[in-house]
């Protein structure tokens, strides 16, 4: 019988999933589930797919799990590498160009979409990025979501969002858009993983 682990490094393991982050006042929550799949097989509940890269800047993942855990150590390593050479918390920008540039590098090789969401600490804003599997980067201004799941979730933040919403209205939006898709897509289950980012930092909460 295949192990977890040997799935992980066959790359059999993946992320049939949803993901989103959504812009509040003064805040960007970024929220995804724990189920990942082999096959027709739920091989785990409990798969990390919310990923802190630096103190202000949250990645999700969607695709093969070890083609987006390599690129998220890979983003980590480098942005702490960043950090240490120029004495300033690397940018969300700059991040986000690092696993571009990763997955142009490259051309559908790596199985991996990925939002990149949270604070810059250059540019002063609150900012959304999505980066898909060929490289291609985009920037939205209210939301964004990927995933098998991301028709449902959509749904919900099309209906719900408001510009310029509280943290907390933006987080219970968030909760509602990953339950739908999460009740629809047969791909996408188990727990809520949710981030909270602001000026001050991130908060992360894991809910049912």
């Amino acid at each position: 019988m295949i192990s977890i682990d040997e799935l992980l490094k066959s790359g059999q393991l993946v992320t049939g999933t949803t993901t989103l982050a959504l812009k509040a006042k003064d805040a960007v929550i970024v929220a995804t589930e724990s189920q990942a799949t082999a096959g027709y097989l739920v091989a785990t509940k409990n798969a990390q797919k919310l990923f802190q890269i630096t103190d202000h800047v949250a990645a999700t993942i969607s695709g093969g799990v070890a083609d987006c855990q390599y690129i998220v150590e890979q983003a980590k390593a480098i942005a702490r590498l960043k950090q240490i050479e120029t004495g300033k918390e690397t940018s969300l920008k700059h991040v986000t160009n690092v696993i571009r540039n990763i997955l142009f590098q490259g051309r559908s090789f790596f199985l991996s979409m990925m939002l990149v969401a949270g604070y810059d600490v250059q540019s002063d804003e609150m900012k959304i990025f999505g980066v898909d599997l060929i490289g291609s980067l985009f920037e939205e201004e209210e939301f964004l979501s990927f995933g098998s799941g991301s028709t449902f979730a959509l749904g919900v933040l099309e209906a719900g969002y408001q510009k310029d919403m509280s943290a907390e209205d933006g987080t219970e939006l968030a909760r509602r858009a990953v339950r739908a898709a999460r009740n629809r897509d047969i791909a996408s289950g188990s727990k809520i993983q949710l981030a909270v980012i602001t000026r001050d930092g991130m908060t992360f909460h894991n809910e049912k």
